[in-house]
């Protein structure tokens, strides 16, 4: 009986978020700015990727983007339209490519079906698919050659897993999602920034060894918590039942963010 409670919770959860992007989408559709799919291949695997351009006169940096858990939604698409309002150029790839029915990706999944899914992913294809992502990004004639990486939740650790396996990053963004092992930390070579949540033990538990690991491999790791708010403040905190915490919270780390883009 409690599993059944549990799954139907999870699939209320799930549901909830789905319906409420449409916000997301709405403001999407509005931007004025170009954006496109574009199919990228290594090896023989496709992978369909969201691309944004920033209204720039010159050349500009590029943010790659790695999806939550949920796959890449609207709101994703839409945080990637922020990412290039600010003046860079989003890549957001799509990590369920070749994954859902039928060969298809995220939006070809039954409701609730994509967590399961990039639960179950290839780390090594992972790596493949963001190597391939920001290869090609670097290579768009608006390209300034300068290149970070940022992920959300389950993206986070997948960010920071990143700067594990890239050494051209200039920097790593990490919201609210967990280090990678110890030993592969002695691997990175760009600055980690953290953004996490007070009401989130999950994954505020991992912040102190993630800090005494990272200093004694002698990296750069600065974590930053966001009282009250909650996982998932960056999507949550723009909806438009918002929660203060998570508003202030979101408020907070665009400022922090795109400081530390700039810098």
């Amino acid at each position: 009986m409690k599993r059944i409670t549990l799954i139907a919770l999870l699939a209320l959860c799930v549901a909830q978020i789905g319906s409420a992007q449409d916000w997301a989408r709405a403001t999407l559709e509005k931007s004025p700015r170009h954006r496109e799919w574009v199919t990228l291949k290594h090896d023989g695997r496709p992978v369909e990727t969201f691309v944004v351009y920033p209204e720039s006169k010159g050349k500009t940096p590029v943010v790659l983007i790695i999806h939550e858990i949920f796959g890449m939604t609207d709101w994703v698409q839409d945080l990637a339209d922020q990412v290039a309002a600010a003046g860079y150029i989003a890549v957001a790839p799509d990590l369920l490519s070749g994954m859902g029915p039928h060969g298809g990706r995220s939006s070809d999944f039954a409701e609730g079906k994509t967590m399961e899914a990039v639960s179950h992913l290839n780390p090594d294809q992972v790596t493949a698919d963001l190597n391939a992502a920001a290869d090609y990004a670097l290579k768009i004639p608006a390209s300034n050659g300068k290149l970070f990486v940022v992920g959300f939740c389950w993206g986070g650790g997948q960010s920071f897993r990143f700067a594990t396996n890239r050494g051209d990053l200039a920097a790593a963004f990490v919201f609210y999602g967990p280090p990678p092992d110890k030993d592969a930390m002695v691997r990175i070579k760009a600055p980690v920034y953290g953004f996490y949540a007070g009401n989130d033990a999950r994954i505020g538990a991992t912040i102190p060894d993630a800090i005494t690991q990272m200093k004694a491999a002698g990296k750069t790791y600065d974590p930053v918590t966001y009282d009250g708010a909650g996982h998932g403040f960056m999507r949550a905190g723009e909806a438009p039942d918002a929660k203060e915490p998570d508003k202030k919270a979101r408020a907070d780390s665009w400022v922090r963010w795109k400081s530390l883009l700039a810098k």
